[in-house]
């Protein structure tokens, strides 16, 4: 069985945007899924995210898939690039390692050089999703994340950060890349 995990961002927590409709659609499919929460704003450092984790790290495996939002998928980054092992997939939606106005939440998780090479190393399979009109970070942060990670970038139209603000509680997109690799 595939299992699933999926991260949310700072702010934010596991019911929100579009994760319920997702981890249901993933679930009529056979897969495990896992929303973990994290702590934000209060306490959110990329070492409690750490700790939180550790607890699902075991069960990450040649079969898993992992997918981040926001400072979630940024905290992926920092996750595979200690893995160790390869895991199926990972898909970054409105990934970044730099805003423009760096917000403090979000220091520990950027403030640091990411290594490319494990990261690639260590998913067999990443996919990085954008909006043409995004709120905060512009096109050229994550073009080149997807330049370090020889990965795709796809930028959808009108997106804006993802998140049920803009309407955005289906992932249609998403739902659809990740089928085929199941």
């Amino acid at each position: 069985m595939t299992k699933i995990f999926m991260i949310h961002g700072a702010f934010g927590h596991p019911e929100e945007n579009w994760f319920p409709w997702l981890k249901s659609k993933l679930e009529q499919l056979n897969c495990e899924v896992f929303i973990p929460k994290f702590p934000t704003p209060e306490n959110q450092s990329l070492e409690k995210w750490n700790d939180i984790f550790e607890n699902y790290e075991n069960q990450l495996d040649e079969n898993s898939i992992v997918i981040g939002h926001s400072t979630g998928a940024v905290f992926l980054l920092s996750v595979l690039e200690k893995l160790n092992k390869q895991i199926k997939a990972c898909y970054l939606v409105y990934c970044f390692t730099r805003m423009p106005d760096n917000l403090e939440i979000n220091k520990t998780f950027t403030d640091k050089t990411f290594n490319w090479n494990a990261i690639r190393r260590n998913s067999n399979y990443i996919k990085i999703y954008h909006s043409n009109n995004n709120p905060h970070i512009d096109l050229k942060y994550p073009k080149k994340i997807a330049s370090h990670l020889d990965c795709s970038l796809e930028i959808i139209k009108n997106a804006g950060h993802f998140n049920e603000k803009v309407g955005y509680i289906k992932f249609e997109k998403l739902l659809e890349d990740i089928k085929p690799i199941l």
